[in-house]
């Protein structure tokens, strides 16, 4: 067994279907670069490593990075709600926001996403989530009800006395009708080299439409894994934007489901790797009923010695006639030492379709270059505007100005900081 295994099993005291759910994560261990979904992703590192429980916050936390995000908010800290640096004035009336751990106390009916089963062998991390997550969102919003504002969930690093692992489960239902908009931030507030399991689920009812908007900024020394199960029904929508611009080791799986006839996907994002970090995101979209659509824009860059991986997986269900699939990945390499490894993959068993799929990997284009050096512009600025320019597509797919022009400035803050000149 790994060191990191055997120091979560000496701290484990669950029973029933968490004890259930540890076992089979003890049986299967971590996966290796064997398994076909984790090839790129090398986890020897990590599963060498003991981290202690996350305790609720005790830690003093520097609230600076929360001045920028407005209430409604929920603040979990190390991966535990907490209520100090919380707001959750300006609720609508329909909208329901509790911690997990509050939710655990009340009617049983309310954490039943709680019992879901994780079956694959390379499901280490859900299952781990699932034995060990007592704390995280639980967001319901009624029929018909129509938010606002964005509501914002934030999870901070914060440095602890010893190295923390953290699990923490989300849930984002939509009933019939409803609309909202959530922003999730993952950022560290002080160097930590914490490890993070997160597993969100997103369930939008019919006609519901969630816009979703994803900023991981975590701490060059944080270990993140994190994982969203998302099942749409008749006519909904989920439109999301994912940034993927920090931690050293960074894992994020997007998997989607488009059950009911109609089902609207448009999930864009970014990769930013430098320094010597590894960013891995995994999309699986299944069309499973008639007349349903995903729309995917990627961009990645990689800088210094880093390695990022894309993985974009379309499957068009028998059945799922009328599916309209795009998926887009363009990447850039800024360094002689970076990777980048990029997977299109797109499966059809249905007649009368529409798809669409591909992924490049490229240096600038020399003759932009040029053009712009002519204009009077330095090196730098040329390169700064050309990146700048590759990564603005996917930003745009939220449809609301004021979301787009935050994620814009996160971007280029980014690039400012990590793209050699």
């Amino acid at each position: 067994m790994s060191a990191l295994l055997d120091a979560l099993a000496a701290e484990f005291h669950g029973e029933g279907a968490r004890r259930e759910a540890f076992a089979a994560a003890l049986a299967s261990g971590l996966p290796t670069k064997r398994a076909e979904r984790w090839k790129y992703t090398s986890l020897h590192a990590l599963e060498q490593r003991t981290f202690t429980p996350s305790a609720s916050p005790s830690v003093p936390v520097d609230a600076t990075g929360l001045a920028g995000i407005p209430a409604p908010r929920l603040v979990f800290v190390n991966g535990r709600f907490d209520g100090a640096l919380s707001d959750e004035r300006g609720l609508p009336e329909g909208v329901s926001l509790r911690p997990l751990a509050a939710s655990l106390e009340g009617d049983p009916r309310e954490t039943a996403f709680l019992a879901r089963r994780f079956d694959d062998t390379d499901e280490v991390f859900a299952r781990l989530n699932a034995a060990f997550a007592h704390d995280g969102a639980v967001l319901r919003v009624a029929d018909g009800v129509h938010g606002d504002g964005p509501l914002h969930l934030v999870f901070l690093g914060a440095p602890a006395a010893a190295d923390v692992a953290w699990h923490a489960r989300n849930l984002i239902e939509l009933r019939r009708g409803a609309s909202l908009t959530v922003v999730e931030h993952h950022f560290g507030t002080g160097g930590h080299a914490h490890f993070g399991n997160l597993l969100t689920h997103v369930h939008l009812a019919a006609g519901a439409r969630l816009l979703h908007a994803r900023v991981q900024h975590e701490g060059t020394g944080a270990t993140l894994i994190a994982r969203t199960d998302a099942v749409l029904a008749r006519e909904a929508e989920y439109r999301r934007v994912d940034l993927e611009l920090g931690a050293g080791l960074s894992r994020h799986e997007l998997n989607v489901r488009l059950e009911g006839g109609g089902a609207r996907l448009l999930a864009n994002g970014v990769l930013l790797a430098d320094g010597s970090r590894h960013l891995d995101t995994r999309l699986c979209v299944e069309h499973i009923a008639r007349d349903t659509s995903c729309d995917l824009v990627w961009r990645g860059l990689a800088a210094d010695r880093s390695r990022a991986v894309f993985h974009g997986g379309i499957t068009i269900r028998a059945g799922a006639d009328g599916s309209d699939a795009r998926l887009s990945n363009k990447n850039l390499l800024l360094s002689e030492g970076a990777e980048i490894d990029a997977q299109p993959v797109l499966e059809i068993h249905a007649d009368e379709v529409k798809a669409a799929h591909g992924a490049t990997v490229g240096r600038l284009d020399e003759t932009a270059m040029f053009y712009l050096r002519s204009r009077g512009l330095s090196v730098a600025d040329a390169r700064r505007l050309l990146i700048g320019a590759f990564c603005r597509e996917p930003l745009r797919a939220p449809g609301d100005a004021a979301l787009v022009t935050m994620l814009e400035a996160r971007v280029e803050a980014a690039l400012a900081a990590s793209v050699p000149a």
